[in-house]
């Protein structure tokens, strides 16, 4: 069986839209492109990816979609936009021209405002999204989780993925609040989770018996059919290498079904971004 990685970016330092400075990113901090992910992908029978923005602009989700549009691997492109721009709309049809752009992400983990995505320019712009069959990518953190079951309910028609499980507290070794509001957002169908970024949140000393606890409750609240996992490539290596997230992924959902594994790593996300399951 083939794999999808439903969450994944490139970036090259100097073309001055994701020079992105910080400490805590230097091992990371040089460029990173289809020829590194490569050989990964091989090893784990990963055949297709989505490839997500790591840069608040437009240039950098125009330079994503320059490289899925080379690269057959890549089978989605998650950009951006200016959701609180006027011209946003125009944008989205620009942009949409390229028959792999299948959703947007507003980096709201960087914002203060929690409710900031419940702005009336926001939600004007995020209504547009089911009829130009793109979706949601809510890069948030645990105290964003009310914030997207409001979103959520406010638009039902609007398909929301969230990545990284929600960055739970994993290296302090808490569950709650986390674990109450992502049991209250799963009551809502039409978000979805990414299995993806745990080992960053837990940090160096991670283990899978560490990880175990928060991705049980994902499986359990959402269901594989609405689970997908992903890499969160090149950020995973701040914490482990491709391969050793891969195979945590995989001992972490093995009490799973044949099916339900292949929801997880496959089917989910090519229902989920309308890309092909085969």
């Amino acid at each position: 069986m083939s794999f999808i990685d439903a969450h994944q970016h490139y970036w090259t330092l100097g073309l001055g839209h994701n020079d992105w400075p910080g400490p805590d990113l230097e091992p990371i901090f040089r460029d990173f492109g289809p020829d590194d992910l490569k050989p990964h992908l091989s090893a784990a029978g990963i055949t297709r990816t989505v490839l997500v923005q790591a840069a608040p602009n437009v240039a950098e989700t125009e330079f994503l979609l320059e490289i899925a549009a080379r690269e057959e691997t890549v089978a989605a492109v998650v950009g951006w936009v200016d959701i609180l721009a006027a011209d946003a709309r125009l944008a989205l049809l620009r942009l949409k021209t390229h028959p792999k752009l299948k959703g947007i992400r507003p980096m709201l983990q960087s914002i203060e405002e929690a409710a900031w995505i419940l702005r009336p320019e926001a939600i004007d712009t995020l209504e547009m999204l089911p009829r130009l069959d793109l979706r949601f990518d809510a890069l948030v953190q645990p105290r964003h989780l009310p914030v997207i079951a409001a979103l959520a309910d406010r638009l039902p028609d609007l398909a929301i993925v969230v990545d990284h499980g929600a960055k739970p507290f994993i290296a302090e070794g808490r569950l709650e609040p986390w674990a109450t509001d992502m049991a209250a957002l799963a009551r809502r169908q039409n978000v979805h989770v990414k299995l993806s970024g745990l080992v960053t949140e837990a940090g160096g000393g991670w283990s899978v018996e560490r990880l175990r606890p928060y991705a049980a409750h994902l499986l359990d609240v959402f269901g594989a059919e609405r689970v997908m996992f992903g890499s969160d490539w090149p950020v995973v290596l701040l914490d482990a290498d491709y391969a050793g997230w891969f195979s945590a992924a995989q001992a972490l959902t093995a009490h799973c079904t044949e099916a339900e594994r292949q929801a997880i790593f496959l089917g989910t996300a090519a229902r989920f971004y309308g890309i092909s399951a085969a």
